[in-house]
């Protein structure tokens, strides 16, 4: 038998020339094709693992590695030293999965997230709701108890049953035990039809065993590692007709535009035209149509708009575009008392029958809205000027108005800061639309910034803002800024989050200036969690912020964030003056800077944008529900 030292020094040899030769080539599929990589290898199974990713082009590998992943640490460390791949060690499973999900949303580029064992891997399974909520596909490598039962492992669930870990993985996605080395392929697959799915992408779960990552698989077959995508669908193939009917038959029709619709721009306000209808747009489909468009209403829902809500509440048709319509999104099924029919374009059949009285168009949104055009137009067009357009501009007028008279009033004295302080809407609108004018890409946290954020933002296009209201996970968008240091293609980034936001997820200051971080993170501090301090007020009148704020402890935000060496720190000030210098000279910085603004909270109504919707929670929640069920939709 070779000494365990020798065997290991020649598995490091031979793993290190494969990894050579996969880096000179350019990839696994071409050092195949090329034949410099032989078909069938003597390779563990963390090092088959790892040139299955590759061959998926999964090449970048956010780690917090553990007891749980050493040997998968040690292939990517061979691997990202021949310049194969690039594994980034970072501080927190959670700020892991974000940077993965905002690379996947921003730029396209697959990542996988690698945990250890027991605590790191369920802080990666909660960070897992943003892509699972938002249609993500991301990779989770994630260390599991051994499969011989030896008896208790570390951090394992503490409980005598077998796959516990893996049943709380299948409940929160598409999860698979490695627990048999050869299913690798097979584990591989379900993965790629997962992660790469054309219209419902999502976390794939792939748990590995301490003790079969190391396992050897001799003569293994590199032709069972799987590539390509699934396929899309195209057009929906029924329904066309009868859609068209039911949109001419109507008088007052609203195009609910979801986040599945990203695509379909063009086709949507064509449709805009023909149905003589107005949009109203999900937090995830800001800019798919133009914020100036004159048959925009904005956001609608529980934090909507007034022109938003307005067309909502008042069509008679609904024309729904790859939406899940999540509570906030049309307050919690009661967002169309008047709909009296509805056409809901979707990829998901269960999606797709979500509301009653619904013509269902299963299939790609753009494809299916080209269809459902073309059997428009060969109707009687619409006049441009009708009653129900014109009634909705009046409503866009009354919410453009409302808007200005909040930026016309940027400061306002605020009690726990003891001086005249930026509102939020005057902070955010500055802030946006100086990202816009440097075509940086904005990223939104959770909470009272993230609600005024998608009622304020103007976007002109996608992919300017990425709202995560799919979960509303607390210190995303800082982690978010952690992807313009590993993208292809760099692009600079602006993570506007509250106090609260920003304590839950700091470690992007430390991770962000190892791995090149390039971006501004704006922080609007209210001293509270603004967003539930503000549902105490108006369901219960409870104005102390009862366990929401922190004002009794003083921070001092610019020692803490300049604590960490090449992080520029700035105070943004009291004035748009002072906040816009501040945002010059973040955005001069080579790397991170953070701009600290104190923002105001209060019962001035300049000082927010204002609920114009309902919603199905607190005291709320009878009323709300009694008219859902009076709708009945």
């Amino acid at each position: 038998m070779d000494d365990p030292t020798q065997a290991q020094q020649r598995l490091t040899a031979e793993r290190e020339a494969r990894a050579q030769l996969v880096a000179r080539a350019g990839g696994v599929g071409a050092a195949l094709a090329h034949g410099d990589l032989p078909e069938r290898l003597d390779l563990t199974l963390s090092e088959a693992l790892v040139l299955g990713l590759l061959l998926q082009d999964v090449r970048l590998f956010f780690c917090v590695l553990g007891h749980g992943s050493t040997e998968v640490g040690e292939v990517l460390r061979v691997y990202h030293r021949a310049g194969a791949l690039r594994a980034c060690g970072l501080r927190s499973e959670i700020e892991a999965s974000h940077a993965a999900s905002a690379l996947r949303w921003v730029t396209g580029e697959k990542a996988a997230v690698v945990t250890s064992i027991g605590p790191g891997a369920l802080q990666a399974l909660a960070a897992s709701l943003v892509p699972a909520s938002d249609g993500l596909g991301i990779w989770y490598l994630l260390g599991d108890e051994t499969t011989e039962d030896e008896g208790p492992n570390l951090q394992q669930v503490p409980k005598p049953a077998q796959g516990l870990f893996l049943q709380l993985a299948s409940t929160l996605g598409v999860a698979y035990s490695l627990h048999t080395p050869e299913a690798v392929g097979s584990a591989l697959r379900r993965g790629l039809v997962t992660v790469d799915h054309p219209h419902r992408a999502g976390p794939f779960f792939l748990l590995l065993p301490l003790n079969t990552q190391p396992s050897l698989l001799r003569q293994f077959n590199l032709d069972e590692l799987p590539t390509g995508r699934p396929p899309a669908l195209g057009a929906a193939t029924t329904g066309i007709k009868e859609a068209a009917e039911a949109i001419t038959s109507a008088a007052r029709v609203v195009i609910k535009v979801g986040g599945g619709a990203r695509s379909a721009g063009p086709e949507i306000a064509e449709l805009l035209t023909l149905a003589d209808a107005v949009a109203v747009s999900s937090p995830l489909a800001s800019g798919v149509i133009p914020f100036e468009h004159p048959r925009n209403m904005t956001v609608g829902g529980s934090k909507g708009s007034v022109s938003g809500n307005f067309a909502m509440e008042n069509a008679d048709l609904l024309i729904a575009v790859g939406t899940r319509a999540v509570c906030q999104s049309d307050c919690s099924r009661t967002g169309y008392p008047n709909a009296q029919h509805v056409v809901n374009v979707n990829t998901d059949v269960t999606d797709v029958m979500h509301y009653a009285r619904t013509t269902a168009l299963l299939g790609d949104a753009a494809a299916t809205l080209r269809a459902l055009n073309d059997e428009l137009r060969a109707k009687a067009p619409y006049q441009a000027e009708s009653e129900w357009f014109t009634s909705c501009r009046d409503a866009r007028r009354r919410w453009d108005a409302h808007r200005m008279e909040r930026y016309a009033h940027p400061v306002l004295h605020d009690d726990a800061w003891g001086r005249k302080v930026l509102t939020q809407p005057a902070a955010i609108e500055m802030t946006t639309r100086w990202a816009r004018e440097r075509d940086a890409v904005c990223f939104f946290d959770a909470g009272d910034v993230q609600a005024n954020g998608f009622q304020i933002v103007e976007d002109d296009r996608p992919g300017r803002t990425f709202s995560e209201t799919g979960a509303s996970y607390m210190g995303f968008a800082a982690s978010a800024l952690l992807a313009t240091g590993i993208a292809s293609h760099r692009f600079f980034g602006v993570a506007i989050t509250g106090d609260g936001s920003f304590l839950m997820q700091p470690q992007i200051l430390v991770d962000g200036v190892q791995h090149g971080a390039s971006g501004v993170i704006v922080i609007l501090d209210n001293c509270r969690m603004a967003a539930i301090t503000g549902l105490q007020l108006s369901q219960y009148g409870t104005t102390a912020g009862y366990a929401t704020d922190h004002r009794a402890v003083e921070i001092d935000w610019i020692a803490l964030t300049r604590s960490v060496h090449g992080v520029l720190a700035i105070p943004g000030g009291d004035s748009p003056e002072s906040l816009m210098r501040a945002l010059n000279t973040a955005g001069a910085h080579d790397g991170l800077s953070v701009v600290h603004v104190p923002v105001y909270f209060g019962d001035d109504p300049l000082g927010g944008m204002g609920v114009f919707g309902r919603w199905n929670v607190g005291n709320e929640v009878l009323e709300t529900q009694a008219l859902r069920h009076e709708i009945g939709l």
